[in-house]
């Protein structure tokens, strides 16, 4: 497929129940998140645009979502992060949080809404990168490890592509997904997620003759605010796996951005 192969795809499917609930207005900006995904053509981009609606969902962390704007998500297994990791996450979240000079006893939610956006992301990343340090160690089954596992988790991820969703990159590790993926509307992100990890969880445990969650319920999402975001989550994606020193066939790479390059890798 080349360049502009995801984009006709697209147009291709106006009809499907999906896209007929939207206006011409989202429609064309899904349309123009594929061409841009596509092409490479990142310097004319809209990213979050806090002037238009988005929403934000709050469990243990704020969800936010905006019609046809890209968001970084990561999951993880259910038993990814044994008790022992988390309690070491959680001191070194509160040494964290103490030298940025806020208090981890109290609600931090409030506190980090009053800094700069820049900041506040900044706050967030280092937050988010003190737990997939200890996805990358190798905590938890790692089933994902084996091909036949995480071949699900791709084919899942892809099958509705340009559809329901649009998405630019993913990578399946042996404990935790990540993914840069656009959605027509504000509450498909948080939907869309609990249909992939409700699919692949009862195909794997099946599989493995284990009953219970395979995933964990929360995730980790972000919307993409900038092109220097964008291309920082991309390169995020596509080294993960070398930074954590897996095998090949350990893990599945893929990337609708890579010069037209659409196969998935790993």
């Amino acid at each position: 497929m080349n360049e502009f192969g995801h984009l006709a795809e697209c147009e291709s499917r106006r009809d499907s129940p999906t896209w007929l609930s939207l206006s011409e207005t989202q429609f064309r900006r899904l349309l123009f998140t594929a061409a841009v995904i596509s092409c490479g053509a990142m310097d004319t981009f809209q990213f979050f645009d806090p002037k238009q609606d988005y929403t934000v969902a709050s469990k243990q962390l704020p969800h936010w979502s905006q019609a046809g704007t890209l968001a970084f998500i990561t999951w993880r297994t259910a038993d990814s992060l044994p008790k022992q990791v988390q309690l070491e996450i959680t001191r070194e979240r509160r040494q964290l949080l103490e030298k940025l000079g806020l208090d981890p006893q109290r609600d931090c939610k409030a506190a980090l809404q009053k800094l700069p956006a820049a900041e506040r992301g900044r706050v967030r990343w280092s937050l988010f990168r003190l737990w997939d340090e200890r996805l990358d160690a190798g905590s938890g089954g790692c089933v994902l490890g084996r091909p036949e596992l995480s071949k699900i988790v791709e084919e899942s991820l892809l099958h509705f592509d340009c559809e329901r969703y649009v998405i630019a990159d993913s990578v399946v590790m042996p404990n935790h997904v990540h993914l840069l993926a656009a959605f027509p509307d504000e509450d498909a992100m948080m939907s869309q997620c609990t249909s992939w990890k409700r699919y692949t969880g009862r195909q794997i445990n099946g599989l493995l003759g284990q009953d219970g969650e395979f995933w964990q319920v929360e995730q980790f999402d972000h919307l993409v605010r900038s092109e220097e975001q964008f291309q920082h989550y991309r390169r995020y994606i596509a080294e993960n796996p070398r930074k954590a020193r897996l095998a090949a066939r350990s893990f599945r790479w893929y990337s609708k951005a890579s010069l037209g390059e659409t196969r998935p890798r790993g």
